[in-house]
């Protein structure tokens, strides 16, 4: 399959997503007698987006069909995309239209100064790469999460720990959104390169060995940056409210430092208890050590 069928494919998939998930009612629509399907129908969207269903059918079969700006920006009006969603959208259909240039795959590494800075943070921070490998922790955030030292290097993975049936899961209290946030930061990426080896090795193990994760990629999403909050339950100070930004590093695509801060109440001393518990100072938080971390 060329690189061209392969975004074609994945344009496909997506526009059929977002159709699935559309209702006439989200759209001011009589929903109609006799509907066999959740969402809109093919000859509705086209409809709607002034197409053929012929046309749009042959969209979202990936059959070689390279639509124009202009015929994209109907589609998004008509399923009523975001602006992340257009983006992503126009991204996977330019690349039908013409070969995507070679792909340079350097390996990824943390600046310096991105090492030196996690070393004097006072809250759990790590480093993450394209694919969500761990490239670099810092002690407060290997207590908080578990401790990567712990899995082989390419067990060495928020995604794929996530997943897991070690124990990793009961830590995040609202599992499944965690779990689309990481999957639509993925998601970008094999989008930007699809044929990448880390993104077929981490998407196929996933795929093959958990049903959950093989129903939440389906649905498409899709993450540019990413913010959020949660509750973790730790087996050591119980539930600690947290918050979480993804901070874009140097490199395009560049790995992401993300650092989690605790919410507003009782968190910010259940970090100092749980550094005090590991004999960690609390500010500033101990040495960065590079590798990757586990768990949401």
């Amino acid at each position: 399959m060329t690189a061209e069928q392969t975004y074609a494919r994945e344009l496909g998939d997506f526009l059929r997503s977002r159709r699935e998930r559309t209702t006439p009612e989200d759209l001011g629509l009589e929903p109609g007698p006799r509907r066999k399907v959740d969402g809109l129908r093919r000859e509705e969207v086209a409809m709607l987006a002034g197409l053929s269903t012929d046309y749009y059918q042959r969209l979202e079969q990936g059959r070689n069909v390279r639509p124009s700006d202009a015929v994209l920006d109907s589609l998004a009006d008509a399923l009523e995309l975001d602006e992340i969603e257009r983006r992503h959208m126009l991204m996977l259909a330019r690349a039908t239209r013409q070969p995507a240039p070679p792909v340079r795959r350097r390996p990824e590494r943390v600046p310096q100064s991105t090492a030196r800075l996690l070393t004097h943070l006072g809250v759990p921070a790590v480093v993450l790469g394209r694919h969500l490998d761990v490239l670099a922790w810092n002690d407060l955030a290997a207590e908080l999460l578990g401790d990567p030292a712990a899995y082989p290097p390419e067990r060495r993975n928020f995604l794929t720990a996530l997943f897991d049936e070690d124990g990793n899961r009961l830590r995040c209290a609202d599992w499944e959104t965690t779990a689309l946030d990481y999957i639509g930061m993925l998601r970008a990426a094999v989008a930007a390169d699809p044929d990448h080896p880390r993104a077929v090795a981490v998407v196929g193990e996933l795929s093959i060995r958990s049903p959950e994760f093989r129903r939440l990629w389906a649905r498409h999403d899709v993450r540019e940056s990413v913010h959020g909050a949660k509750v973790i339950h730790h087996p050591r100070v119980g539930d600690i409210a947290l918050e979480w930004d993804a901070y874009p590093l140097p490199g395009n695509p560049g790995p992401v430092m993300v650092v989690f801060t605790p919410q507003p109440g009782a968190a910010d001393d259940q970090l100092r208890l749980l550094a005090s518990l590991a004999g960690l100072d609390a500010t500033p938080a101990p040495p960065a050590r590079p590798g990757s971390a586990q768990t949401c």
